[in-house]
Formats: structure tokens, C-alpha cells, sequence
């Protein structure tokens, strides 16, 4: 055996893009569905509005020194509408009104509404694109959102609660954010996008901050932080940097068919996490809201 093929028998075998994509992907999921459990923990020291704040605050900081770090020339003019919906929707809207929600709504009950997320993007890609989607894509995405609403209604005895308000409002904006993210995307990589988008949100978060600081109650403790800390760096940054890395490799489609995980991931971290009592609907629902997703991304794709 000559000495290359002694090293070429050594050396460690790449990683196939393919698999590194998906493992990229499934790391993404993990970390986001870890995001509702991380802010209870923070929320149990600080107010909603000021755990919203902070959190943008500190991600904005963060993204603004990797940027400057790498060297990163700005978006173009073009690109700043639409990261300005990204931050609407992903930094701002989405992370306060889940936060309001969670103060009178479990996790477990929160993670199965917006479960409809990638029913919600979709719909609303295929109305900022005019694109028609399959009459499939429709017959299962009415059927997820009845029995979202009929999970909702069934554990308020006859109505909705104003926790349900805010997570279905928090599917309106968070779906425009992604579906301008993903088209951004498309030109732009992907964590620079999250990067931009928490920059330019940056004024507001810090606003909200030194305001809501002196009139909502502020004691953090050491768990609190933690939630605080995670919720910034990872489920509003990190997270999704490997999330766009693994979308960016095996495509928008499959990666979407991960996701379906999150809301199960984030049932059991309710469990383990914050020693939450499961009703017997609640899994039921997630997996018919699963079952109704995997239609729909593959009428999508097919």
C-alpha cells in the first residue's frame, strides 16, 4: 500500500451535502422548538414586553457585530421593504405576541395552533407571488385550521380565549415574514437576511426595552436569564442561521417536511421543561395538523 492510499484510507470520509443539509435542518427545528419552554423560563423574571424587547435588543447587537466583523456590505434599497416585513413579522410581531400569549396560554397549547405555520406561510407566499396552488393544498389546509380551532374552542369550553387571538394574529404576521424572507432568500443568503432584519429592528426593540422596563416587573432570576439569553441568541439569530444553511442545501420543500417535527419537539419540551400536564387533545390535534401539513407540502411539490 503506497502512502496516499494509506492516507486517502485514513482520512475521514466527507459528509454528503445532501446529509449535512438535512442534519443542519433537523438542528434548526430542534433549536426552534425549544423557543416557547425558553420563554416562559424568561418571562417568569421579567415582563412580556420587556422580554420582547431585550430579546431583539440583544439579537440586533449581535448581528450588527457579525456584520461589521465580516464586512458585510448593506442591502441594496431594492431588499429594505422587504426586510423591513421580516422584521415586522419575525422580530418584532411574532416573538410579542407569542410572549402576550404565553402569559395566560400554555406551551403545549401554543405550540399546536401555530403548528399551522407552514400552512400559513405557504398561503401567504402563494398570495404575495399570485401563484395558484392545488385544490388539495386548500381541502387540507381548511381541514388543519378546523381542528386547530376546534382544539382551541374545546379547551375553553365554547370559545377563544385572548391567547388564542394573539397566536392566530401571530401566524398572520410571522407567515408574511417568512414567505418575504424565503423570497429575499433568493438572492440574498439566507442568515444574512435574519442578520439585516434584526438590525433594522433594532430601534424599536431597544425603545420597547427602556420603556417597558420601568413599568413591568423586572426581577430575573438565574433561570430567567438563561430563557432570556436563549430566546436572543439562538431562537432569534442562531437558529435560524442553520435553519437557512440546511434550507439552503436540500431546498425550501424538504426542508418544510422537517419542521412538521417542531410542535411534537416542543409538546414533550413542555412536559420535561416546564412540568406541564398534556391534555389528551393536544397531541391528537399536532398530529392532525402534521398529517394535513405533509399534504400540503407535497401537493406543493407534486
Amino acid at each position: 500500500m503506497t502512502d496516499h492510499d494509506s492516507a486517502t484510507a485514513t482520512a475521514p470520509k466527507a459528509i454528503p451535502a445532501t446529509r449535512a443539509g438535512t442534519i443542519a435542518a433537523l438542528v434548526g427545528v430542534g433549536l426552534f422548538s425549544l423557543s416557547f419552554p425558553a420563554t416562559v423560563w424568561a418571562t417568569r423574571g421579567m415582563g412580556p414586553w420587556t422580554a420582547t424587547g431585550t430579546r431583539g435588543t440583544l439579537a440586533g447587537v449581535l448581528a450588527a457585530g457579525f456584520l461589521l466583523a465580516l464586512r458585510v456590505k448593506r442591502p441594496d434599497r431594492r431588499d429594505l421593504p422587504g426586510l423591513l416585513i421580516v422584521a415586522g413579522g419575525c422580530v418584532i410581531g411574532f416573538p410579542l405576541l407569542t410572549t402576550l400569549a404565553l402569559q395566560t396560554s400554555t406551551t403545549a397549547h401554543s405550540a399546536v395552533v401555530v403548528g399551522l405555520l407552514p400552512i400559513a406561510t405557504a398561503s401567504a407566499s402563494a398570495a404575495m407571488t399570485r401563484r395558484r396552488l392545488p385544490r388539495m393544498f386548500w381541502i387540507a389546509a381548511i381541514v388543519g385550521a378546523a381542528a386547530v380551532v376546534a382544539f382551541t374552542i374545546s379547551q375553553h369550553h365554547g370559545g377563544m380565549s385572548i391567547a388564542d387571538l394573539y397566536l392566530l394574529a401571530s401566524l398572520v404576521v410571522c407567515s408574511l415574514g417568512y414567505a418575504e424572507g424565503g423570497r429575499l432568500s433568493a438572492h440574498l443568503p439566507g442568515w444574512r437576511v435574519i442578520a439585516w432584519a434584526v438590525v433594522l429592528a433594532l430601534p424599536i426593540s431597544a425603545a420597547i426595552t427602556l420603556i417597558a422596563v420601568p413599568h413591568e416587573r423586572f426581577d430575573p432570576t438565574p433561570s430567567s436569564l438563561v430563557g432570556l439569553a436563549y430566546i436572543a441568541a439562538i431562537s432569534q439569530l442562531g437558529g435560524f442561521v442553520v435553519w437557512y444553511r440546511g434550507m439552503g442545501i436540500i431546498g425550501v420543500a424538504k426542508a418544510s417536511q422537517l419542521q412538521l417535527a417542531q410542535p411534537l419537539l416542543t409538546l414533550v419540551w413542555s412536559v420535561l421543561l416546564v412540568n406541564e400536564q398534556l391534555p389528551v387533545t393536544a397531541p391528537i390535534t399536532a398530529i392532525v395538523v402534521l398529517l394535513c401539513i405533509v399534504v400540503t407540502q407535497r401537493s406543493i411539490v407534486h
